[in-house]
């Protein structure tokens, strides 16, 4: 057999092996260094190699973490999502990053507290840096100084107002984001903090992070425990939330519907006819309408998504009325049928003129029911024993008739 030989100076590139992968990783003041990790290799020996390079010791304190925006920390989990050619970052551990957090939020300098609060808000979004922080009691730290910190920063709100706004705004924003990894459960809250929670609503109307995030605490306090809904629902009121759908920003106004939706769908049934009729009272859907769906942008698909389930919320509380028959014997439903007919063909004459035989009277009122609609044009009230649409039919048509008299009788005619 003839052997083939491969040309000169051409060489066969070989894929690279599946476990290598090539990335940068950077140190403050140093050159970044570009490896090769083999994922087969324990990701402590990976560090430790990597602080080699450095000549830095006790590589157990050192972790490593993507340079991007994200700054999540790389474990053992996540190692395989790491690409070839990412830019990685060695930096402390979780557990030495959240143990100086822990002490630098507790700091008596104002300013050394707020860049210490905007870096746990930062470092939160990361589960692995969340664990570390919630071992050391951080939620409690959290709460703690939302209910009481920072009232001893009371009297210097004039002075150092914008600070102060800052600085309660990233303790929300880190404890909304340790929350949402699910590791602490939301029963565990004092009725002070709901009680300041619920007071940033209106206290802090104008500082639309505040408000965003005091609404978003809200909203999982009622979907994810029976007794905060309890609590909250004490603490604040549909007026009070009503203000905030008026306003222009977007994203205030879908927090403010997920927590009308939140406190709707935890509501007990016997609760539920009741704020709706709040929600009526209030002029809701005229508020939407105005505000939401008629204003000049578009809606994003989280305002879609909340307005979707408060129509679904409302529309399930008209299936008992879509579910129950009429009783033809109820004199007071038949009188509704009465009524509808009377709007219909007596509206200029007198609603109680009984002129003419009770054989006339009932003619008159078979022709009249028939030109009506109705099937049963004897006795109009078997018409809705059919279910569905059950009462709910005769709820809609004397609510047509009475509030758009000209309307349905034009229909009529």
């Amino acid at each position: 057999c003839p052997v083939v030989l491969a040309p000169k100076n051409r060489s066969v590139a070989m894929p690279p092996p599946a476990d290598i992968v090539k990335v940068a990783i950077e140190w403050p003041g140093a050159f970044p260094k570009l490896m090769e990790i083999d994922q087969k290799k324990p990701l402590s020996s990976i560090i430790k190699e990597v602080c080699d390079g450095w000549s830095l010791a006790n590589h157990d304190q050192f972790a490593l973490q993507h340079a991007d925006s994200s700054n999540f920390y790389i474990t053992e989990k996540n190692r395989n999502e790491i690409k070839n050619g990412a830019i990685l970052r060695l930096t402390t551990s979780p557990a030495q990053n959240a143990q100086q957090l822990h002490e630098r939020i507790q700091s008596s300098s104002m300013d050394a507290k707020l860049e210490a609060l905007k870096d746990l808000a930062n470092y939160s979004r990361d589960v692995t840096f969340a664990q570390e922080f919630i071992n050391l009691d951080g939620i409690a730290l959290l709460t703690q100084m939302v209910e009481s910190g920072t009232e001893r920063y009371q009297k210097l709100q004039k002075i150092m107002k914008p600070c102060f706004g800052d600085m309660l705004s990233f303790t929300l924003t880190a404890f909304v984001e340790l929350m949402d990894h699910g590791i602490v459960s939301w029963d565990t809250f004092s009725v002070a903090f709901i009680k300041k929670i619920a007071s940033y609503v209106n206290k802090f109307a104008s500082d639309i992070s505040i408000l965003q995030r005091s609404l978003a605490i809200l909203e999982s306090m009622v979907l994810n425990s029976h007794d905060l809904y309890q609590k909250v629902a004490q603490e604040i009121t549909i007026g009070q939330l009503i203000p905030h759908l008026q306003g222009t920003d977007q994203e205030i106004q879908t927090y403010t519907i997920a927590v009308i939706n939140a406190l709707f769908l935890k509501a007990p049934d016997d609760k539920r006819q009741e704020m709706a009729n709040i929600l009526a009272q209030k002029q809701l859907r005229s508020i939407i309408l105005t505000h939401v769906i008629r204003a000049q942008r578009a809606i994003n698909n989280e305002m879609a998504h909340q307005l979707y389930v408060l129509q679904v919320l409302t529309f399930n509380l008209l299936e008992d009325r879509m579910m129950t028959k009429m009783d033809p014997q109820d004199q007071a439903q038949r009188d509704i049928i009465f009524e509808l007919r009377r709007i219909a063909f007596d509206a200029e004459s007198e609603p109680n003129n009984s002129s003419g035989s009770m054989e006339k009277r009932k003619s008159m009122y078979t022709r009249d029911y028939k030109k009506l609609g109705f099937i049963n044009h004897v006795n109009p009230a078997m018409d809705f024993t059919q279910t569905p649409p059950g009462m709910l039919a005769l709820d809609n048509m004397l609510y047509f008739a009475k509030h758009h008299q000209d309307a349905y009788i034009r229909v009529r005619l």
